[in-house]
């Protein structure tokens, strides 16, 4: 075969595939033309998915009949003065959108300039250029884009159903929206509204607005602010408490200079921030904003500039990872308030039918309501010192852990509040000024071993203590060998151990925070995430999930009594300790209910 140049008609449509690939790419590229042309209002239109029409309406600058004439030649901008690729400061520098769309759809164009008197028209059928007239419009562009792919059918049969397109498209306008409130934006579909958002200011108070109208309340309400420098970058934007999580992605957010950018290496550094606060498959909500001079970032890396490449990669995942937990530290104990906003959701699903008690209950009009006294007398009990200022929550405990007529002190003032009653053995409820909290002795402990482990380890000062009888723990030769080739960091973490045979360990120190825990059940839960986790984690990553391991375990149990004094040290320890709001699971440490929510149950409000 010889080489041979192809016809123009095919360039183009070849060009158009690289850009166009359904109805969102189309909306995408117009779009971010409108908000590059100074827009205040930008409203789209579509019937039938897209595929019949797409229009997109401004309100910028527009363009005279001579930039109109140029706008639909490929690779003619205005956004390139200087023809510097490194020096981007647009959304659309490419001048590949308007022609690659007209190459396979039919495309009319009406712009008028600011201060022209007149507006002009072009349109385009499937490659073809018609020549510019004079028509009627405002200030600002509106273009229309008919029978999308009518030049390239086959196309079409790629296309989803026409929900799923329009779906599509109202995702991408939120991600454009999100970036610029100082943006007003509708959708159409059809007779239908999809989007409706307001123009705001372009301050923080308008940012917040905009994210609470795409990404709802609960998520401003129970989110902390991140801002952060690091020369030459900076990062604002808000992050999730942990206990605001979603079983999927779609709510991450990563914009960079105003771009919108859905890039893996900066939702990896994300998912690190998290890592030691979420469950597996769970994902934060997060908004976050990255800006820094055009030169240190390249846009221009993936044909539907969806990803970017920094300068220092490793500097702007740092900061994201840093940032984003110093956030949630400084917020402490708090934990999100949909918590206690589905336990009143559950209550009333509860009320709404007739309650019958369990079969074989039995009632008495003397029997009090609570007891402190009604636990399993055979828990297990641990003894290990945990401090004589905090929660020692391995120590012996008498028998009566009854706190309802032990008298109220200051600790009701205190955001937990003071310990009232334990029940069920695992479950703290304390009365606060405005309520009650119920509190979840086992995940909350863990989060304080944690922490305290954590601190330990970052002074180089675990306390470590030597087993009297050094326990030896049978197991399969590969996890013999995976404890000996990380004992030196274990050993690192408290936890000293080595080979005893091909098929057995011996554990010789631990953790003095673990003293008293079943050093079986720990070894083998630590074998099992030696093996999940593998060689794929940093050295860091790898210590942290031994550490949460640990602290699993040498945490108080459920169907642990704790004596009054024991219970309000517990709630003390954590409103001091940061993110004791969540356990390393990702689990809330505590609902609050206030007295409002509780007098509506029983329709006092």
């Amino acid at each position: 075969m010889t080489i041979r140049r192809l016809p123009e008609g095919t360039i183009n449509r070849i060009a158009a595939g690289e850009v166009i690939e359904r109805p969102a790419s189309v909306v995408k590229e117009l779009v971010e033309n409108a908000i590059d042309a100074g827009s205040h209002q930008i409203d789209v239109h579509l019937v039938d998915g897209g595929r019949t029409l797409i229009r997109v309406a401004d309100d910028g600058k527009g363009m005279d009949a001579d930039e109109l004439a140029l706008a639909v030649e490929r690779h003619a901008t205005s956004k390139l003065p200087d023809d510097d690729l490194v020096n981007i400061q647009n959304l659309g520098f490419r001048g590949e959108a308007l022609p690659s769309i007209g190459a396979v759809s039919r495309l009319k164009i009406t712009s008028r300039a600011r201060g022209c008197n007149e507006a002009h028209e072009i349109r385009i059928e499937g490659g073809h250029v018609h020549d510019v007239r004079p028509a009627s419009g405002g200030d600002g562009t509106d273009i229309e884009v008919r029978d999308l792919f009518y030049a390239v059918p086959a196309r079409l049969k790629f296309l989803k159903t026409e929900r799923a397109e329009t779906g599509e498209v109202a995702a991408i306008m939120r991600r454009l929206a999100m970036a610029r409130p100082n943006i007003g934006f509708t959708l159409m579909s059809g007779e239908r509204q999809l989007i409706n958002l307001a123009k705001n200011t372009a301050d923080v108070e308008g940012q917040k607005k905009r994210l609470s109208d795409i990404m709802g309340a609960d998520f401003i309400e129970n989110s902390v602010a991140i801002d952060a420098a690091r020369e030459p970058f900076s990062i604002q934007g808000f992050a999730s408490l942990p206990t605001l999580n979603r079983s999927q992605s779609t709510m991450q957010f990563m914009f960079v200079n105003g771009r919108a950018v859905k890039d893996r290496t900066l939702l990896g550094a994300v998912r690190g921030a998290y890592s030691d606060f979420l469950m597996k498959q769970r994902f934060p909500m997060v908004a976050l904003f990255i800006t820094c001079p055009p030169e240190y970032v390249d846009v221009n890396v993936h044909p539907a500039k969806a990803e970017v490449r920094f300068r220092d990669q490793r500097s702007v995942n740092s900061m994201i990872v840093s940032s984003i937990r110093e956030a949630i530290g400084f917020a402490g104990h708090r934990t999100a308030s949909t918590n206690s906003e589905n336990t009143i959701n559950a209550f009333r699903q509860t009320h709404q039918g007739q309650y019958a008690p369990p079969q074989g209950a039995h009632f008495s009009p003397t029997r009090p309501g609570i007891s402190g006294h009604a636990f399993n007398e055979d828990a297990q009990n641990y003894a290990a010192p945990y401090g004589t200022q905090s929660f020692d929550g391995l120590a012996a405990t008498s028998a009566d852990t009854s706190a309802h007529n032990a008298p109220l002190n200051d600790d009701v003032d205190k955001p937990l509040g003071a310990a009232r009653a334990q029940f069920h053995e695992n479950y703290i409820l304390t009365q606060t000024k405005n309520g009650i909290v119920i509190v979840d002795q086992h995940a909350a402990h863990e989060r304080l071993v944690l922490e305290k482990l954590k601190a330990q380890r970052q002074a180089n000062a675990i306390a470590m203590q030597p087993l009297l009888v050094p326990e030896v723990i049978a197991m399969d030769p590969a996890s013999v060998e995976r404890f000996a080739s990380v004992a030196d960091e274990l050993a690192q973490a408290g936890l000293v151990l080595e080979p005893f045979g091909p098929d057995a360990i011996v554990v010789r120190e631990v953790p003095a925070l673990l003293a008293g825990a079943k050093i079986a059940n720990l070894i083998n839960d630590l074998s099992n995430d030696l093996d999940t986790i593998g060689e794929g984690l940093s050295l860091n990553e790898r210590f942290e999930h031994v550490l949460a391991t640990m602290a699993c375990h040498g945490s108080v149990r459920s169907g642990r009594r704790l004596k009054p004094e024991e219970m309000n040290a517990l709630l003390r320890d954590m409103e001091s300790t940061p993110y004791s709001g969540q356990c390393n699971h990702g689990r809330p440490t505590y609902v609050e209910l206030s007295l409002a929510d509780i007098e509506r149950l029983f329709s006092r409000r």
